[in-house]
């Protein structure tokens, strides 16, 4: 009787699970997802354990081995100026100081405006003659550049609030750029689609958040919260009537979430020189 060959032993298949750590923020402090890291880092977190713990129990079979990796996504910032630098012909650069409006609603919108230093804040005015600070702009920041989706008009006011350098890009020549440079192309509609995942927020803030909410959130933000760990100066420019316009409340309701601010040590007007927030205040826009 012939005598049965041994069966072959195959090898055990080691699968990897590969978790990514996104760690590119936009200007505002909000996360930029790379498109395999679409979980925020606390869900990485409990993702990462839980496969310790299958590797720990062999919950997938004694024979199975994991192999697990967490990798933190770097992505460097884009350097818009030196990628703009190679447009010759219909870029100026413009100097302004503080209160200068660069253009108004209702004019027409035949450039874009690449903001280099300082901040910038966009207001719409109503029929009435009411004013309301839609956004704050601030170095590395586009504006007016609805005109290259064929706004013809301004919609809103661009007035300088510190100091500041902008580059100034004729329509045609940014839309020529787009079209011929598909990497830049791809570069700024990332940078617009962070600006709209802003502008979502900044919506569902207004629409459901109480005015001590939004202020805290706004001064956050004024702040750059979240690009580094030590607190920041507020621009001492922006005043607490412009706050008021920003979250939709009066004057004097701002005036006294400040000073509630205040004596909590959330924020300080002790140097003199602006207004120091500190990450402390955090803690009213986490609490329900």
């Amino acid at each position: 009787m012939a005598q049965q060959a041994p069966a072959k032993r195959t090898a055990c298949k080691r699968p990897t699970a590969t978790l990514l750590k996104p760690s590119r923020y936009d200007d505002e402090g909000y996360v930029i997802r790379h498109f395999r890291g679409v979980l925020p880092g606390n869900k990485l977190t409990c993702l990462s354990s839980l496969t310790e713990d299958l590797k720990r129990r062999r919950a997938l079979g004694r024979n199975l081995n994991i192999e697990d990796a967490m990798l933190k996504k770097k992505n460097a910032p884009v350097d818009w100026e030196s990628v703009l630098a190679g447009i010759s012909s219909g870029k100026t650069v413009a100097e302004h100081g503080v209160n200068h409006r660069i253009f108004d609603q209702g004019q027409p919108a035949d450039s874009i405006f690449y903001l280099r230093r300082g901040k910038v804040k966009l207001s719409v005015i109503s029929k009435q003659g009411k004013e309301a600070i839609v956004a704050t702009l601030s170095a590395g920041d586009f504006l007016g550049e609805g005109c290259l989706a064929g706004q013809p008009l301004r919609m809103s006011t661009a007035t300088t609030v510190t100091d500041c350098s902008l580059f100034r890009i004729d329509k045609l020549v940014m839309l020529r750029l787009l079209h011929e440079k598909h990497a830049i192309s791809e570069l700024f509609v990332a940078h617009l689609l962070s600006r709209n995942i802003r502008y979502e927020s900044d919506l569902v803030d207004q629409l459901f958040n109480s005015s001590e909410k939004r202020l805290a959130r706004i001064l956050l933000l004024l702040a750059h919260f979240g690009k580094e760990s030590r607190a920041e100066l507020v621009l001492p420019e922006v005043s607490q009537d412009h706050l008021a316009q920003m979250i939709g409340t009066t004057r004097s309701r701002v005036s006294h979430f400040m000073n509630k601010f205040r004596k909590l040590g959330f924020v300080d007007y002790s140097d003199g020189d602006g207004l120091t927030v500190h990450s402390g205040l955090l803690s009213v826009v986490l609490h329900d």
